[in-house]
């Protein structure tokens, strides 16, 4: 998800393909994957109730937005945002206008799959800064799949030229660019789907709408979320000439600007705090939007954090390898926590979150999903994942690709396609995007100051705390301007 570089994420896994709202959607994407709206609304809803009718809406929002073209650019053509714009190829006839990397051997290669993917076999515009790629004002959609220390100036500039905008998470590397974000989007009126997909994954939908909306969980008393994934880049390569393809400046942008020692793709970059937020940032914000998403959760009460480098202490990485962070809310505490060693506590679920009810427990991650009654005379629910290999073959050959989440981005960029037809906020707005990532950065703040943090979102400063405060916007690098609210 970046220009020339890859989000964190779990190794796709090749299980058994499930029926579920993904192959509904499937089905009823364009072109080739074109149904009869009536018939597919129907089986959404008789599928999934209630978000079922919300499926059947998405699916009638694309039949609208495909009556006119989109003309789409692509900001960041590494491995997730080559990703994304593929998903969205697969379901609307849009039209790939312009790709930007400040690495030209990636926006090459992302130019030449464009025009063999897009009905038009058309090749995109390529462009090595994104200001130029903008100020032809000719986009309706702009995909970001940049780094997060990009996301803010990035998304901003895309709203300012017009466009509507799926942006990917974390929104933001601090709160005041979430801040800034979310005030571009209300002010220009555009459409922004944050990918945080998780809200479009068809078996966490049916687990939120047959354990938690049922009632089946009783009061809530707690919520656990962990990452025990090893996805801690800890190398320690020399300095080393930056290659000619390569415009390392414009890569860094508004970061500090560290020495370069090897191209930052995949892992390499998210190993620094100077262009993330660490796991906390990549992954617990996916989870605890997922928890917010199913138990209709806003801003919590206070956050804190504390954690550090406690076993991987050889490499340059100078993001945590073990951290907790508790999230306050009435009544109960969602709680996250990463090991970048070790086991999982649970091996069926080292990327997940457990909502822990007087009743039973539901466990979920983007692989399954389980509720575990505490009645023996009940019957647990298992959730499976669904996959659509059948309906899109093109993805078993794709590099990279993650098999179990490319059901939940088709669904999702079906949802931005509807909200843009309609003007109206998609499943993934650009203000929940920013109350989840916000939260993961003041975790952050939190370990690094040593105490817990309360937000006001109204005021934008930590109550009590003008030190917090200060931290809630970083220094940008000149000639890179720091976007305010």
């Amino acid at each position: 998800m970046m220009m020339g570089f890859s989000r964190n994420s779990k190794p796709s896994n090749n299980a058994t393909q499930t029926c579920g709202l993904g192959a509904v959607l499937g089905g009823a994407a364009l072109s080739r994957r074109r149904v009869l709206q009536s018939a597919a609304a129907g089986m959404a809803v008789s599928v999934f109730g209630a978000e079922g009718a919300r499926a059947a809406e998405n699916i009638e929002g694309a039949e609208i937005a495909a009556q006119s073209k989109k003309r789409v650019g692509l900001i960041g053509a590494g491995w997730y945002g080559k990703s994304d714009l593929w998903r969205l190829i697969q379901v609307a006839p849009v039209e790939v206008v312009s790709i930007c990397d400040p690495d030209q051997k990636m926006l090459d290669e992302a130019l030449q799959i464009a025009a063999q993917r897009q009905a038009s076999k058309q090749r995109p515009r390529g462009y090595g800064d994104y200001r130029k790629m903008l100020a032809e004002r000719d986009l309706d959609l702009v995909l970001i799949g940049s780094p997060d220390h990009w996301h803010a100036l990035h998304a901003i500039a895309a709203i300012e030229a017009g466009a509507d905008v799926y942006l990917q998470k974390p929104i933001s590397v601090d709160v005041i660019e979430g801040e800034a974000i979310l005030a571009a989007a209300r002010k220009h009126g555009r459409v922004v789907q944050v990918g945080t997909q998780r809200k479009s994954t068809p078996h966490l939908i049916e687990a939120k709408k047959q354990v938690v909306e049922a009632g089946l969980l009783g009061a809530i008393g707690h919520v656990d979320m962990c990452c025990y994934f090893h996805m801690r880049a800890n190398g320690n390569p020399p300095e080393q000439p930056v290659p000619d393809y390569f415009d390392y400046e414009m890569w860094t942008g508004p970061a500090p600007l560290r020495p370069f020692d090897g191209m930052p793709h995949l892992r390499w970059w998210r190993t620094f705090m100077e262009y993330g937020n660490g796991i906390v940032g990549d992954m617990c914000v996916h989870m605890l939007d997922t928890v917010r998403w199913m138990l209709n959760l806003g801003w919590p009460k206070r956050v804190s954090s504390s954690g550090g480098i406690y076993v991987q202490k050889e490499g340059k990485s100078n993001i945590s390898d073990t951290q907790t962070a508790v999230f306050e809310y009435e009544p109960f505490n969602a709680v996250w926590q990463h090991r970048t060693w070790g086991v999982p506590t649970d091996p069926d679920y080292p990327w997940a979150l457990f909502i822990h009810g007087e009743k039973g427990v539901l466990k979920a991650s983007t692989m399954r999903a389980d509720f575990i009654p505490h009645d023996k005379n009940a019957k647990p629910i298992h959730f499976d994942c669904v996959y659509e290999r059948e309906q899109y073959p093109e993805d078993v050959a794709e590099p990279r690709i993650e098999l179990n989440a490319a059901p939940a981005t088709r669904r999702h960029m079906i949802d931005f396609l509807s909200a843009v037809a309609k003007r109206s906020r998609p499943v993934a707005d650009i203000e929940d995007g920013h109350i989840s990532t916000a939260s993961c950065i003041l975790a952050n703040l939190s370990a690094q100051l040593g105490r817990g943090l309360v937000y006001d979102p109204k005021q934008r400063t930590v109550v009590g705390d003008d030190e917090a405060t200060s931290l809630l916007r970083r220094a940008y690098r000149a000639p890179w301007i720091h976007p305010e609210p």
